[in-house]
C-alpha cells in the first residue's frame, strides 16, 4: 500500500485545532501502520515553514516522532515541498530520514507509473507566481530571508503572507487547471496516474489516458490518496477508518 497526504497546513489555526488535526492524522497513519510500503507527503504539510541554520519551527512532534519510528524501521517518506513550505535545510532528511523534493516526481509503485507533484506550479490564479515561484526557490533568495530576519520574525512574516494568500473557498479555476494539467501529461508521457494536491478539493478522474488523484486537504476534510495492487483510492478518515470516496482500476 502506497499513501499520498497533503495540504494539513500545519500552523495555520488555533493550537486546540492544530492539536486536533495532528492527533487525527497519527491515528490515520498508525492505522495503516501494518501495511504502508511508502507514504508520500504532497506538499503543504505546514502553512509557513522556514528552516534556519540550527532553529526549527515548533510543533507537530508527535508527527514528526512518527515519521522518524517509520523510516527508523525501513518505511520511505518522500515529502514534495507546496507553496506554503519551501523552504527546508536538512532537518526533515539528517534528523527524520525522511527525503525531500523540491519540485515533480516520477516513480512506479504496484507496476504504475506516477507523476507526483503539489500542483502550484500548474495551477496558481496569482498572476505574479509563475515569476515569484523560482525566485522564492533560488538558493541566494532563501539565504538573504534568512540572513536579514531573524528567526521569530522571518517565520511570522511568512505566516502572513501564507495567510493572505490562502483562499478559504477552493478556486474552481485552480481546480480546472490542475485536471487539465493531469489530462495533458497523461497523454504526452506515458505516465499511468497523476498524484497532486494545492487545489484543497479531493478528487479521481478517469480516462483512457489513465488516472489523475487530489488528495483534497487534510486540514479540513481529512482525505488522503490510497495506492493498492491495481486500485488507486481516494479516501477519508471518519475518526475511527478510513472510508472510500471512489475508486478506480491502475492502468
Amino acid at each position: 500500500m502506497i499513501l499520498f497526504l497533503s495540504d494539513m497546513h500545519f500552523g495555520r489555526g488555533a493550537p486546540a485545532h492544530e492539536r486536533a488535526k495532528e492527533a487525527a492524522l497519527i491515528d490515520c497513519l498508525d492505522a495503516h501502520a501494518d501495511q504502508v510500503e511508502h507514504l508520500y507527503l504532497v506538499g503543504d504539510v505546514f502553512d509557513g515553514y522556514i528552516e534556519y541554520r540550527h532553529l526549527v519551527p515548533k510543533g507537530t512532534t508527535r508527527f514528526q516522532g512518527l515519521l522518524a519510528r517509520w523510516t527508523d524501521r525501513g518505511v520511505p517518506v518522500t515529502y514534495l515541498v507546496g507553496n506554503h513550505d519551501l523552504w527546508h535545510e536538512s532537518y526533515f532528511s539528517e534528523e527524520l530520514g525522511v527525503r525531500v523534493v523540491a519540485d515533480a516526481l516520477e516513480v512506479e509503485h504496484e507496476g504504475v507509473r506516477l507523476h507526483l507533484a503539489h500542483g502550484d506550479a500548474h495551477g496558481s490564479t496569482h498572476t505574479l507566481y509563475p515569476w515569484l515561484r523560482p525566485l522564492l526557490r533560488h538558493p541566494w533568495a532563501v539565504r538573504l530571508y534568512r540572513s536579514l530576519l531573524p528567526a521569530d520574525l522571518g517565520l511570522a512574516l511568512a505566516r502572513w503572507v501564507s495567510r493572505q494568500l490562502h483562499d478559504e473557498a477552493p478556486d474552481p479555476e485552480v481546480i480546472t487547471a490542475l485536471r487539465t494539467y493531469a489530462h495533458t501529461h497523461l497523454r504526452r508521457n506515458g505516465t499511468d496516474a497523476v498524484v497532486m494536491g494545492h487545489s484543497h478539493v479531493p478528487a479521481l478522474h478517469a480516462w483512457a489516458e489513465g488516472l489523475y488523484l487530489n488528495t483534497g486537504n487534510w486540514y479540513e476534510r481529512r482525505t488522503f490518496g490510497r495506492l493498492d495492487p491495481g486500485t488507486l483510492r481516494l479516501q477519508r478518515w471518519n475518526g475511527t477508518r478510513a472510508v472510500d470516496i471512489e475508486s478506480a482500476d491502475a492502468p
